[in-house]
C-alpha cells in the first residue's frame, strides 16, 4: 500500500510542476496532430483490395499511429489496442500472454490478424492469435478495420481486421533498450536497421521474464523478427520472418476448476511479396502484387502443470498455413480495378484435433506422437471497382469463397463502402458488407473434461451495415459511427442446462449486434501553443445485442459475454524540460454478470535525441477485476527502463 501512496504522490507532484514551470521543450506536442492527420491521410491502408490511401478510401480505418503507442503508458501490442475504442480486449494473463481480441461485439475466432498485410490468424484456435514476433518499438502504427471485411482480406475478417505495419527507417541505426519492475519482472529489447541504395533491411529481438502477478502466473516470452525491402525501378519487394515463443503458467485460464494448467507456444512466419508495375501509359496502370506466406505454430498444454500424458489432460497441436496469392490493379479512366486470388492450405497435426492419421508422427521433443491431422484448402477470388469522384468515393465488389472443409461449392459475399466529402472537413460514410466463417479445429474436434467439440457445426454468417461521419481539421479528428450487424449459425461454448459440466461447441441461432461509437483527439497545443497539455483523447462504444435461439443454453462462455459500454480517454502533457506524462484511463461494463471496472495507468518519459527514459505504472489503483470469468487480473504493476539509440 505504501508503493501505491508514493507512487501516486509522486504523479500528482507531476501535475503541479506543470503549473509551476512553462515548459521550455515540448516534447509530445512537437509532432503536432494535423501533422499527423495529414500523414495518416497519405498512408495505404487495408480498407481496399486497390491500393487506396486514408483519404481515399470510402471505408474509415481507426489508425493507431507510433507517436500514440510510444507515448503511452502500455506494455503490449494487446494493450495498445485495448485503448481502441470498438476492440474488445480479455486478457488472461500480464504482459499480453494469452489474450483473446475482437471487434464490434464478435468473438476472438471472428477478427483477422495481419502482419505487414499478411494474413497470420490461426485455423486452430484464436486464443494465441495475439503471439506477435514484434514488440511496440518495431510497429509503425496498427490499422483497425471494424465491420465484415470479407471481399477485402478473406474469410477470416468476419467482424473485422488488425493489420500491424512495422517500421523501416531510412537511415541505418541500432536501438537497444531494457526495462525492469514489480513481480520480478525484467526484458530487453534490440533492432538494428541497416540501409544501402534501395535496399532496407531491419532486424530486432526481445525477451521478458516474469515471476507473474497470480500464482501460477509466471511467464517467459522471446521474440526475433527480420524485414526487407528492395526498391527496384517503379516496383517494390517486401519479405519478412519471425519467430515468438512463449511459457506460462495458466492458471485458471481454460477452466475454474483447475489453477495449476500450463501452456507452451511457438510461432514461426515467413512471407515475401512484391509490387510490380506490367505497364503505364497516359490513360491507365497495370500493376500486379504477388504473395507467398507460411506459418507454423505450436503450442503443447497441460491440464495440469507437470503432468504429461494424454490421461493428465497433456496435448501437442502444430498448424501450418500455407497461402499463395496474386492481386492485379487498374487503373484506367472509370476508376480502379483490382481482381485476384488467394489460396492458403490449412493443416493441423495433433494428439486430440482431427481425423485420425494412418501413420503417427514424432511430436517434437516429448515421448508423444501425433495421431490425428486435419486439413482444408480455401480459395478465395476477389474483385472490386472504386470510383474516386471530387468528392465521392465508391468501392463495391465481391469475393467468392471455396473450401474443401465445407462443401468445396463457391459461396459469394458483397459488400459495397462509399463515402462523401462534404468540404475539406467533413466526410459521410457508409457500408454494406457480407461474411462467412468456417468453425476453426477447436471448435469441431477438441474433447476433454472441460469442453467437446461438434463436427457437424456449421460456417457462420454475417451481414453490417455501418455508417457515420467524420470532422477533420487542424488540431480536431473526430468519429461518430453506428452499425447493425446481422449474423445467423453463430458459434459459441455453452452450458445446455443448470446440470452441465462442459462447455459444448454449439450453433447458438441468430445473434444481432448494434452500437455506435464516438471518438475524439484534441491537439491542444495546435490552438495554445504555450499549453502544457498537447494532446487529449476520448472515445466511447455502446453495443446493445439480441438473440434467438431454438436450442436451450443456460450460460455462455464468449459470444453473449459482450462489452456494454466502454470508455477511454488519454492525456498526454508536458511536465518540465524533456520530461513528459502519459495518461490512459479506462472503464468498460460486460454482460453475464461481470461488474464493471475503471483502469488507470500512467507513464512518465525522459526524452533526449539518443535516449529515452521512462517509469510506467499499470493499474494505478490497484483495482482487481476479471475481463475472463474465474481469471483475476493483476493489481498495481510498476515497471521502469531505458532505450538507447546508437
Amino acid at each position: 500500500m505504501r508503493n501505491i501512496v508514493l507512487l501516486v504522490a509522486l504523479m500528482v507532484a507531476n501535475l503541479s510542476l506543470c503549473w509551476a514551470d512553462e515548459p521550455e521543450n515540448t516534447v509530445i506536442g512537437s509532432d503536432s496532430l494535423s501533422q499527423r492527420n495529414v500523414g495518416l491521410d497519405e498512408v495505404v491502408v487495408v480498407a481496399s483490395r486497390s491500393m487506396l490511401t486514408q483519404m481515399q478510401s470510402a471505408k474509415i480505418v481507426s489508425v493507431i499511429t507510433r507517436e500514440d503507442i510510444q507515448h503511452a503508458s502500455l506494455q503490449t501490442v494487446n494493450d495498445v489496442l485495448k485503448m481502441a475504442t470498438g476492440v474488445d480486449v480479455r486478457q488472461r494473463g500480464g504482459f499480453g500472454v494469452q489474450t483473446d481480441i475482437s471487434i464490434d461485439g464478435g468473438t476472438f475466432d471472428q477478427i483477422a490478424i495481419l502482419l505487414n498485410g499478411v494474413n497470420i490468424s490461426s485455423p486452430q484456435t484464436g486464443h494465441n492469435a495475439a503471439d506477435f514476433p514484434v514488440s511496440l518499438s518495431d510497429i509503425e502504427r496498427i490499422e483497425v478495420l471494424e465491420g465484415a471485411a470479407a471481399r477485402v482480406i478473406g474469410s477470416s475478417a468476419f467482424c473485422g481486421a488488425i493489420n500491424i505495419v512495422t517500421s523501416s527507417p531510412e537511415a541505418s541505426v541500432v536501438r537497444l533498450s531494457a526495462e525492469g519492475g514489480m513481480y520480478g519482472t525484467y526484458g530487453a529489447d534490440a533492432s538494428a536497421n541497416y540501409t544501402y541504395s534501395h535496399l532496407r533491411n531491419k532486424i530486432s529481438g526481445g525477451y521478458t521474464k516474469s515471476d507473474g502477478a497470480i500464482e501460477n502466473g509466471d511467464f517467459i516470452k522471446r521474440r526475433a523478427f527480420y524485414q526487407g525491402s528492395a526498391s527496384l525501378g517503379e516496383s517494390s519487394f517486401h519479405w519478412q520472418a519471425g519467430w515468438s515463443s512463449q511459457d506460462f503458467g495458466a492458471n485458471t485460464f481454460y477452466s475454474a476448476k483447475f489453477n495449476n494448467q500450463y501452456e507452451e507456444t511457438r510461432r514461426l512466419i515467413g512471407s515475401v511479396n512484391g509490387n510490380i508495375k506490367v505497364f503505364e501509359n497516359e490513360d491507365s496502370k497495370l500493376t500486379i502484387a504477388p504473395q507467398l506466406s507460411w506459418h507454423r505454430d505450436y503450442d503443447h498444454y497441460q491440464l495440469i502443470r507437470g503432468e504429461v500424458g494424454a490421461s493428465k489432460g497433456e496435448n501437442y497441436h502444430r498448424t501450418d498455413v500455407l497461402g499463395a496469392g496474386l492481386n492485379a490493379n487498374a487503373d484506367w479512366m472509370l476508376g480502379k480495378t483490382s481482381f485476384g486470388v488467394d489460396v492458403s492450405d490449412e493443416r493441423i497435426l495433433s494428439t486430440a484435433l482431427g481425423e485420425e492419421m494412418e501413420e503417427r508422427i514424432p511430436a517434437g521433443k516429448s515421448d508423444r506422437f501425433y495421431e490425428r491431422e486435419g486439413r482444408r484448402l480455401n480459395t478465395n477470388l476477389f474483385v472490386e471497382h472504386t470510383v474516386l469522384l471530387e468528392n465521392v468515393s465508391l468501392s463495391l465488389g465481391a469475393m467468392a469463397n471455396r473450401n474443401t472443409g465445407l462443401d468445396s461449392k463457391f459461396r459469394f459475399y458483397p459488400g459495397v463502402d462509399i463515402s462523401w466529402r462534404l468540404d475539406n472537413r467533413w466526410k459521410c460514410f457508409a457500408s454494406y458488407n457480407k461474411a462467412l466463417r468456417l468453425p476453426t479445429y477447436t471448435d469441431l474436434y477438441i474433447n476433454n473434461s472441460v469442453q467437446y467439440g461438434d463436427i457437424h457445426l456449421l460456417p457462420e454468417k454475417n451481414t453490417t451495415y455501418k455508417l457515420g461521419v467524420q470532422y477533420l481539421t487542424q488540431g480536431i479528428r473526430s468519429t461518430v459511427s453506428a452499425f447493425y450487424s446481422h449474423g445467423e449459425d453463430m458459434i459459441d461454448w455453452v452450458y445446455e442446462t443448470a446440470e452441465s459440466t462442459r462447455y459444448h461447441a454449439l450453433n447458438i441461432g441468430q445473434l444481432d449486434n448494434r452500437g455506435v461509437s464516438v471518438d475524439v483527439n484534441i491537439g491542444l497545443q495546435e490552438f495554445f501553443p504555450t499549453f502544457f497539455v498537447s494532446n487529449v483523447k476520448m472515445g466511447y462504444a455502446f453495443i446493445d445485442q439480441s438473440h434467438q435461439s431454438q436450442k436451450p443454453i443456460f450460460r455462455s462462455l464468449y459470444a453473449l459475454e459482450y462489452l456494454r459500454h466502454k470508455v477511454v480517454a488519454q492525456v498526454d502533457h508536458s511536465v518540465w524540460k524533456n520530461l513528459s506524462a502519459s495518461w490512459n484511463f479506462r472503464w468498460q461494463q460486460r454482460m453475464n454478470g461481470f461488474a464493471p471496472y475503471g483502469k488507470l495507468d500512467c507513464k512518465l518519459m525522459w526524452h533526449a535525441p539518443k535516449y529515452e527514459i521512462y517509469l510506467k505504472g499499470d493499474n494505478l489503483t490497484n483495482h482487481r477485476y476479471y475481463d475472463i470469468g474465474g481469471v483475476l487480473q493483476p493489481g498495481l504493476w510498476i515497471m521502469a527502463g531505458f532505450a538507447l539509440r546508437l
